[in-house]
């Protein structure tokens, strides 16, 4: 029959042994290292959260901007074929003017 080391030592002195143990400096340095990671990468997520949502906002700005620049490029296009309009037929007129004056 085997005898265990465990069987030797009895359970409550086992546990509070184990209990009592530091943490070893290498092992603290690693939680720390590992938190200050967690929390710069918590920071970079909220920094391009907070940019994406400013970008979005700017991009929404300048297609607001465009729509209206549109429009009005539409109003002064219409108003550019009236004018143009005009212009042909006030120079109708006055190539028959200058027809009529030459026969007299």
């Amino acid at each position: 029959m085997c005898i265990n080391s465990a069987d030797l030592i009895p359970s409550t002195t086992l546990n509070s042994a184990f209990r009592h143990t530091r943490p070893s400096k290498r092992h603290n340095l690693r939680i720390s290292r590992l938190n200050r990671r967690r929390s710069s990468k918590n920071a970079k997520r909220k920094e391009k959260a907070s940019l994406k949502a400013k970008l979005e906002l700017k991009n929404l700005e300048l297609y607001r901007e465009n729509q209206s620049m549109i429009q009005e490029n539409e109003k002064l296009r219409k108003k550019v074929i009236l004018l143009h309009q005009e212009n042909q037929a006030l120079f109708s007129q006055l190539q028959k003017k200058s027809q009529l004056q030459s026969l007299i």
